[in-house]
């Protein structure tokens, strides 16, 4: 079953070693959290909020070794008083776990994004 994988994270500044640095972080921890290997992967999509733009955060997918996964990059809708300085990702993976088991991550100021997944499933689910 293909599942979607959602995580999100944030940098201080608009730079080049930051998004690529707090992106690659982001992923490890979603495909770890998940136990999702990259041949696993169907596609990964990166969005990032309009005050971001030194950096494809797909390039973090490259460092990583995940040269055959496909990956797309586009830019968050800019909604008044939305996160600033925010990568989205979602990775669309083969597993066999229910979606209720799937664990989504979020960092650094990101973390307030999806509380409701905290007060529905408790923190195992929500990292």
């Amino acid at each position: 079953m293909i599942r979607g994988i959602r995580g999100a994270t944030t940098v201080e500044h608009d730079d080049a070693e930051a998004i690529i640095c707090a992106t690659m972080e982001l992923l490890e921890q979603m495909a770890r959290e998940n136990g999702i290997d990259p041949e696993e992967m169907a596609s990964i999509f990166f969005s990032l909020t309009p005050d971001l733009s030194a950096a494809f955060p797909a390039e973090a997918a490259r460092k990583l070794g995940w040269k055959y996964v496909p990956v797309i990059c586009m830019r968050e809708l800019a909604v008044p008083n939305a996160l600033p300085k925010a990568i989205r990702i979602i990775m669309m993976a083969e597993t066999a776990v229910s979606q209720r088991a799937v664990r989504h991550i979020y960092l650094r100021r990101a973390e307030s994004l999806r509380t409701d997944l905290e007060a529905a499933e408790g923190d195992q689910h929500v990292i």
